[in-house]
Protein backbone atom coordinates (compact mmCIF):
# COMPACT_ATOMS: atom_id res chain seq x y z
CA UNK A 1 0.00 0.00 0.00
CA UNK A 2 1.25 3.45 -0.94
CA UNK A 3 -0.07 6.55 0.31
CA UNK A 4 0.07 9.52 -2.40
CA UNK A 5 0.54 13.01 -0.76
CA UNK A 6 -1.20 15.92 -2.83
CA UNK A 7 -0.68 19.28 -2.47
CA UNK A 8 -4.00 20.29 -1.18
CA UNK A 9 -5.54 17.88 0.39
CA UNK A 10 -3.02 15.53 1.96
CA UNK A 11 -1.74 12.38 2.46
CA UNK A 12 -4.45 9.86 0.96
CA UNK A 13 -5.57 6.67 2.02
CA UNK A 14 -7.25 4.28 -0.07
CA UNK A 15 -8.57 0.62 1.94
CA UNK A 16 -10.56 -1.40 -0.35
CA UNK A 17 -11.90 -5.08 0.43
CA UNK A 18 -14.94 -7.31 -1.24
CA UNK A 19 -15.29 -4.80 -3.97
CA UNK A 20 -15.58 -1.93 -2.38
CA UNK A 21 -12.78 1.06 -1.99
CA UNK A 22 -12.64 4.15 -0.06
CA UNK A 23 -10.34 7.45 0.09
CA UNK A 24 -9.40 9.23 3.27
CA UNK A 25 -7.40 12.52 3.18
CA UNK A 26 -5.70 13.90 5.91
CA UNK A 27 -7.09 17.44 5.19
CA UNK A 28 -10.27 17.41 7.53
CA UNK A 29 -9.54 13.64 7.60
CA UNK A 30 -12.59 13.02 5.02
CA UNK A 31 -14.18 10.67 2.78
CA UNK A 32 -12.92 11.66 -0.71
CA UNK A 33 -14.27 9.25 -2.61
CA UNK A 34 -16.34 5.85 -1.61
CA UNK A 35 -17.11 3.06 -5.08
CA UNK A 36 -18.56 -0.52 -5.08
CA UNK A 37 -17.33 -1.78 -8.50
CA UNK A 38 -16.49 0.92 -10.84
CA UNK A 39 -19.97 3.00 -9.44
CA UNK A 40 -18.61 5.88 -7.98
CA UNK A 41 -21.48 6.57 -4.41
CA UNK A 42 -19.68 8.95 -2.94
CA UNK A 43 -19.79 12.41 -5.06
CA UNK A 44 -16.12 13.44 -3.99
CA UNK A 45 -13.82 15.16 -5.31
CA UNK A 46 -10.10 15.36 -6.95
CA UNK A 47 -6.61 14.43 -4.53
CA UNK A 48 -5.76 18.13 -5.64
CA UNK A 49 -8.75 19.93 -4.99
CA UNK A 50 -10.25 21.53 -1.90
CA UNK A 51 -13.29 19.59 -0.36
CA UNK A 52 -16.35 21.69 -2.32
CA UNK A 53 -19.22 22.75 -0.13
CA UNK A 54 -17.94 20.29 3.00
CA UNK A 55 -18.02 16.97 0.83
CA UNK A 56 -17.16 14.57 3.64
CA UNK A 57 -16.13 16.48 5.93
CA UNK A 58 -16.22 15.40 9.65
CA UNK A 59 -18.47 17.85 11.80
CA UNK A 60 -17.48 18.40 15.06
CA UNK A 61 -17.69 19.64 17.75
CA UNK A 62 -20.79 20.68 16.11
CA UNK A 63 -22.81 20.39 13.12
CA UNK A 64 -24.45 22.58 11.28
CA UNK A 65 -24.74 26.24 12.42
CA UNK A 66 -24.67 28.44 15.92
CA UNK A 67 -26.72 31.88 15.73
CA UNK A 68 -23.92 35.11 15.46
CA UNK A 69 -21.03 32.07 16.55
CA UNK A 70 -22.36 33.09 20.68
CA UNK A 71 -23.26 30.21 23.33
CA UNK A 72 -23.50 30.05 26.59
CA UNK A 73 -22.39 26.78 28.54
CA UNK A 74 -22.52 26.11 32.43
CA UNK A 75 -22.90 29.87 33.01
CA UNK A 76 -20.27 30.93 30.67
CA UNK A 77 -20.74 32.69 27.51
CA UNK A 78 -17.88 31.83 24.28
CA UNK A 79 -17.72 33.29 21.06
CA UNK A 80 -16.52 31.48 17.41
CA UNK A 81 -15.39 32.46 14.34
CA UNK A 82 -18.13 33.22 12.02
CA UNK A 83 -17.27 30.81 9.66
CA UNK A 84 -19.97 31.53 7.68
CA UNK A 85 -19.95 35.02 7.27
CA UNK A 86 -22.78 35.99 5.06
CA UNK A 87 -25.75 34.89 7.72
CA UNK A 88 -23.36 35.85 10.72
CA UNK A 89 -23.10 31.81 11.68
CA UNK A 90 -20.39 29.44 12.92
CA UNK A 91 -20.47 26.13 10.70
CA UNK A 92 -19.57 22.73 10.94
CA UNK A 93 -17.04 22.93 13.75
CA UNK A 94 -13.33 23.03 13.97
CA UNK A 95 -11.95 20.26 12.68
CA UNK A 96 -12.88 20.28 9.14
CA UNK A 97 -9.83 21.69 7.58
CA UNK A 98 -7.13 20.02 10.30
CA UNK A 99 -4.66 17.94 9.23
CA UNK A 100 -5.57 14.25 10.71
CA UNK A 101 -3.20 11.69 11.26
CA UNK A 102 -2.85 7.86 10.47
CA UNK A 103 -3.04 5.87 14.09
CA UNK A 104 -3.32 2.44 11.81
CA UNK A 105 -3.79 0.77 8.60
CA UNK A 106 -4.70 -2.31 7.06
CA UNK A 107 -5.83 -3.26 3.72
CA UNK A 108 -9.54 -2.65 4.19
CA UNK A 109 -9.41 0.08 7.27
CA UNK A 110 -7.53 2.86 8.48
CA UNK A 111 -8.24 4.96 11.80
CA UNK A 112 -6.89 8.71 11.57
CA UNK A 113 -6.93 10.80 14.85
CA UNK A 114 -6.53 14.41 15.48
CA UNK A 115 -5.81 16.28 18.73
CA UNK A 116 -8.56 19.26 19.12
CA UNK A 117 -6.67 22.19 21.51
CA UNK A 118 -8.34 24.31 23.31
CA UNK A 119 -9.01 27.49 21.61
CA UNK A 120 -10.80 31.07 21.80
CA UNK A 121 -14.43 30.07 21.73
CA UNK A 122 -14.08 26.07 22.37
CA UNK A 123 -11.32 26.07 25.32
CA UNK A 124 -11.65 22.28 25.83
CA UNK A 125 -9.31 19.61 24.55
CA UNK A 126 -10.50 16.70 22.59
CA UNK A 127 -9.12 13.40 20.84
CA UNK A 128 -10.76 12.62 18.24
CA UNK A 129 -10.59 8.78 16.58
CA UNK A 130 -12.13 7.50 13.56
CA UNK A 131 -12.10 4.22 12.10
CA UNK A 132 -12.95 3.55 8.77
CA UNK A 133 -13.58 -0.01 7.20
CA UNK A 134 -15.08 -1.65 3.78
CA UNK A 135 -16.38 -4.72 3.39
CA UNK A 136 -18.89 -6.91 2.14
CA UNK A 137 -21.38 -4.74 4.61
CA UNK A 138 -20.10 -1.57 2.84
CA UNK A 139 -18.52 1.35 4.45
CA UNK A 140 -18.32 1.32 8.14
CA UNK A 141 -17.24 4.63 10.40
CA UNK A 142 -16.61 4.26 13.76
CA UNK A 143 -16.13 7.57 15.62
CA UNK A 144 -14.44 7.90 19.16
CA UNK A 145 -14.09 11.27 21.17
CA UNK A 146 -12.32 11.96 24.35
CA UNK A 147 -11.97 14.60 26.46
CA UNK A 148 -8.61 15.37 27.92
CA UNK A 149 -9.21 18.73 29.32
CA UNK A 150 -10.16 19.16 33.02
CA UNK A 151 -13.88 20.53 32.63
CA UNK A 152 -16.89 19.33 31.04
CA UNK A 153 -17.11 19.77 27.63
CA UNK A 154 -20.46 20.21 25.04
CA UNK A 155 -20.57 17.96 22.03
CA UNK A 156 -22.08 17.25 19.22
CA UNK A 157 -20.72 15.37 15.86
CA UNK A 158 -22.10 14.97 12.00
CA UNK A 159 -20.59 14.25 8.50
CA UNK A 160 -21.52 15.16 5.25
CA UNK A 161 -20.66 13.03 2.51
CA UNK A 162 -22.66 13.83 -1.00
CA UNK A 163 -24.28 10.48 -2.57
CA UNK A 164 -26.04 9.71 -5.60
CA UNK A 165 -27.45 6.61 -7.75
CA UNK A 166 -25.18 6.10 -10.38
CA UNK A 167 -27.32 7.61 -13.15
CA UNK A 168 -29.86 8.58 -11.70
CA UNK A 169 -30.84 12.48 -11.48
CA UNK A 170 -32.04 13.96 -8.47
CA UNK A 171 -34.98 14.53 -9.02
CA UNK A 172 -35.38 11.05 -10.45
CA UNK A 173 -33.91 9.81 -7.44
CA UNK A 174 -36.58 7.98 -5.02
CA UNK A 175 -35.92 9.43 -1.35
CA UNK A 176 -36.92 7.70 2.52
CA UNK A 177 -36.20 9.65 5.25
CA UNK A 178 -37.94 8.37 8.69
CA UNK A 179 -37.78 11.83 10.52
CA UNK A 180 -41.98 12.56 11.27
CA UNK A 181 -41.30 16.03 12.04
CA UNK A 182 -38.90 19.11 10.30
CA UNK A 183 -37.55 22.02 11.53
CA UNK A 184 -38.67 25.72 10.54
CA UNK A 185 -35.52 27.80 9.77
CA UNK A 186 -35.43 31.51 9.17
CA UNK A 187 -33.60 32.87 6.07
CA UNK A 188 -30.03 32.27 8.20
CA UNK A 189 -30.82 28.21 8.19
CA UNK A 190 -31.03 28.43 12.06
CA UNK A 191 -33.85 26.50 13.55
CA UNK A 192 -37.27 29.17 15.03
CA UNK A 193 -39.55 26.17 15.38
CA UNK A 194 -40.59 22.54 14.10
CA UNK A 195 -43.70 20.73 12.59
CA UNK A 196 -45.08 17.23 11.95
CA UNK A 197 -44.62 16.09 8.37
CA UNK A 198 -47.35 13.60 8.21
CA UNK A 199 -49.47 13.83 4.43
CA UNK A 200 -46.82 17.11 3.61
CA UNK A 201 -44.33 18.38 1.22
CA UNK A 202 -41.80 17.17 3.64
CA UNK A 203 -43.21 13.85 4.19
CA UNK A 204 -40.74 10.98 2.94
CA UNK A 205 -41.33 8.34 5.67
CA UNK A 206 -42.63 6.21 2.57
CA UNK A 207 -40.11 6.24 -0.50
CA UNK A 208 -40.86 8.93 -2.92
CA UNK A 209 -39.64 10.40 -5.88
CA UNK A 210 -37.74 14.06 -4.98
CA UNK A 211 -39.12 15.75 -7.87
CA UNK A 212 -38.54 19.40 -8.07
CA UNK A 213 -38.10 19.29 -3.95
CA UNK A 214 -35.49 21.73 -2.75
CA UNK A 215 -34.18 20.56 -0.08
CA UNK A 216 -31.66 21.43 2.87
CA UNK A 217 -33.96 20.20 5.81
CA UNK A 218 -33.38 18.90 9.18
CA UNK A 219 -36.05 16.38 10.25
CA UNK A 220 -36.19 14.71 13.66
CA UNK A 221 -38.64 12.97 15.67
CA UNK A 222 -37.20 9.36 13.71
CA UNK A 223 -38.75 6.43 12.72
CA UNK A 224 -36.08 3.63 14.70
CA UNK A 225 -35.02 0.54 12.09
CA UNK A 226 -35.09 -2.55 13.90
CA UNK A 227 -31.53 -2.27 15.20
CA UNK A 228 -32.91 0.71 17.09
CA UNK A 229 -30.83 3.10 14.80
CA UNK A 230 -32.01 4.72 11.83
CA UNK A 231 -31.28 5.59 8.08
CA UNK A 232 -32.11 7.34 5.13
CA UNK A 233 -32.50 6.18 1.23
CA UNK A 234 -31.95 6.83 -1.97
CA UNK A 235 -33.27 4.70 -4.63
CA UNK A 236 -33.50 4.30 -8.44
CA UNK A 237 -37.54 4.81 -9.47
CA UNK A 238 -37.16 0.94 -11.48
CA UNK A 239 -36.14 -0.24 -7.93
CA UNK A 240 -32.64 -1.71 -9.51
CA UNK A 241 -30.56 0.06 -7.02
CA UNK A 242 -30.69 1.72 -3.50
CA UNK A 243 -28.09 3.55 -1.37
CA UNK A 244 -28.33 3.43 2.19
CA UNK A 245 -26.63 5.56 5.24
CA UNK A 246 -27.63 4.58 8.38
CA UNK A 247 -26.85 5.87 11.88
CA UNK A 248 -26.76 4.08 15.29
CA UNK A 249 -29.17 5.44 18.03
CA UNK A 250 -26.41 8.54 19.09
CA UNK A 251 -27.56 10.09 15.58
CA UNK A 252 -31.17 11.78 16.50
CA UNK A 253 -31.36 13.82 13.47
CA UNK A 254 -30.88 14.00 9.70
CA UNK A 255 -30.44 16.69 7.49
CA UNK A 256 -30.82 15.93 3.61
CA UNK A 257 -29.46 18.93 1.18
CA UNK A 258 -30.25 18.58 -2.94
CA UNK A 259 -27.37 20.98 -3.20
CA UNK A 260 -29.65 23.93 -5.37
CA UNK A 261 -27.13 26.63 -3.97
CA UNK A 262 -24.02 25.05 -5.53
CA UNK A 263 -22.78 26.34 -8.30
CA UNK A 264 -21.34 24.68 -11.59
CA UNK A 265 -21.55 21.27 -12.31
CA UNK A 266 -22.09 20.73 -8.37
CA UNK A 267 -26.02 22.05 -8.74
CA UNK A 268 -28.56 19.69 -7.92
CA UNK A 269 -25.97 16.41 -8.62
CA UNK A 270 -25.96 14.69 -5.55
CA UNK A 271 -27.57 14.70 -2.12
CA UNK A 272 -25.66 15.66 1.15
CA UNK A 273 -27.41 13.09 3.78
CA UNK A 274 -26.14 13.29 6.95
CA UNK A 275 -26.63 12.01 9.97
CA UNK A 276 -26.55 14.28 12.94
CA UNK A 277 -26.27 13.65 16.78
CA UNK A 278 -28.41 17.39 17.79
CA UNK A 279 -29.83 19.88 15.52
CA UNK A 280 -28.40 23.23 14.40
CA UNK A 281 -27.85 25.42 17.10
CA UNK A 282 -27.73 22.67 20.27
CA UNK A 283 -25.18 24.61 21.97
CA UNK A 284 -27.68 27.11 21.97
CA UNK A 285 -30.40 25.21 22.73
CA UNK A 286 -28.69 22.46 24.36
CA UNK A 287 -31.22 20.13 22.56
CA UNK A 288 -29.98 16.28 22.74
CA UNK A 289 -26.27 18.42 23.20
CA UNK A 290 -23.60 15.69 24.73
CA UNK A 291 -21.68 17.07 27.58
CA UNK A 292 -18.20 15.15 27.81
CA UNK A 293 -16.70 15.10 31.64
CA UNK A 294 -13.34 14.99 31.62
CA UNK A 295 -11.52 11.93 30.59
CA UNK A 296 -14.70 10.73 29.14
CA UNK A 297 -14.95 9.00 25.81
CA UNK A 298 -17.80 8.58 23.27
CA UNK A 299 -18.85 6.69 20.37
CA UNK A 300 -20.84 6.26 17.58
CA UNK A 301 -21.27 4.19 14.52
CA UNK A 302 -22.40 5.19 10.50
CA UNK A 303 -21.94 3.60 7.52
CA UNK A 304 -22.79 2.88 4.08
CA UNK A 305 -24.52 -0.12 2.51
CA UNK A 306 -25.58 -0.29 -1.92
CA UNK A 307 -27.62 -2.65 -2.94
CA UNK A 308 -28.37 -3.82 -6.51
Amino acid sequence: MTDVVSAKSGTQWTIEAGGQRATLAEVGGVLREYAVGAAEIVDGFGPDEISPASAGQVLAPWPNRIRDGRYTFQGTTYHLPLTEPGTHNAIHGLVNWARWRLAERAPDAVTLEFDLPAQAGYPWSLTLRTRWSVGAGGLRCDQEVTNTGDADAPWGFSVHPYLRVPGVAVDDTVLRVPGRMKLLTDARMLPIGAVKVAGGEFDFTEPRRVGTAELDTTWGDLIADADGGSSVTIAAPDGGRSVTVWGDDSFKWWQVFTGDTLSGERFRRSLAIEPMTCPPDAFRSGRDLVVLAPGEAWRASWGIRVVG
